[in-house]
């Protein structure tokens, strides 16, 4: 069974952490941890942020054999230089 998720201030959930990670272990519940009332982090089942990093995974794998069958279609690569300077880095 899972939780429904609920909004924590900062120091209720340091003044929680077993508790809150428990009910995020054994209950399923999603806490959002605020601050002046405002999201800033999670604490979420372990396998829902396996689960998220697996998708961005395949979205990587996805990103770079796309890539790679532009260059073998004759595609030429962006040099990093280039990049960089694209992205203001």
């Amino acid at each position: 069974m899972t939780e429904p998720a609920r909004d924590l201030s900062i120091s209720a959930a340091r003044d929680h952490l077993a508790e809150v990670v428990s009910r995020a272990a054994y209950g399923g519940r999603i806490t959002y941890v605020t601050r002046h009332g405002q999201r800033m982090a999670a604490i979420v089942p372990a396998e829902v942020a396996e689960a998220i990093e697996r998708a961005e995974d395949a979205e990587d794998v996805a990103a770079a054999r796309e890539a790679l069958a532009r260059i073998d279609a004759g595609d030429k690569p962006v040099p990093l230089a280039e990049l960089r300077a694209e992205l203001g880095l």
